[in-house]
C-alpha cells in the first residue's frame, strides 16, 4: 500500500504564510489560522508542503486502515483557500447560506477571501467542525 505523502512536518506556519505572494491572501491566512487555533485550541502545524493543519486525530478507513491526521486545516491555494472542516460541506447548510460567496467540494469548503464571507458565520462553521 502507498505511504501517505500528507504528514506533519517541522515547517514553519510562519515563514509558509509570508512566502504567499498575495499582501491580502497572506492576511486572511492569517486570520483563519487565528479562528482555527482559537476553535481547535490547537497551534497550526504544516501537514505536507501547502496545508495547515490544527490538532491531531486518527482516521480510521472502512477496511481497518489508521492514519494520522488533523482535527481541521485549510490551504491558501493560488485561486482560493481550501478549507477542511469535519461536517462543514455535509451538515451546514443553514449556516453555509449566510456565508456569503463559496463552493464545496467533496469534503471541503472553498472561499476566495475573507472579504466575499461573513466571517461571524465562518467562524461558528470552524467552531462546530471541532464539535464532530
Amino acid at each position: 500500500m502507498a505511504e501517505l505523502k500528507t504528514k506533519k512536518t517541522d515547517v514553519s506556519v510562519d515563514a509558509f504564510i509570508k512566502k504567499i505572494a498575495d499582501k491580502q491572501k497572506q492576511e486572511d491566512a492569517q486570520a483563519i489560522v487565528a479562528l482555527m487555533e482559537k476553535a481547535t485550541k490547537a497551534k497550526a502545524k504544516m501537514w505536507g508542503t501547502a496545508i495547515i493543519g490544527f490538532g491531531d486525530k486518527v482516521l480510521t478507513y472502512d477496511s481497518g486502515r489508521e492514519l494520522d491526521w488533523f482535527v481541521m486545516g485549510f490551504s491558501p491555494r493560488k485561486q482560493n483557500f481550501a478549507l477542511y472542516v469535519s461536517g462543514a460541506v455535509e451538515n451546514k447548510k443553514g449556516l453555509l447560506e449566510k456565508l456569503g460567496k463559496y463552493k464545496t467540494g467533496k469534503g471541503c469548503l472553498y472561499i476566495n477571501k475573507l472579504e466575499e464571507v461573513d466571517t461571524k458565520v465562518l467562524k461558528e462553521i470552524i467552531t462546530e467542525g471541532t464539535k464532530k
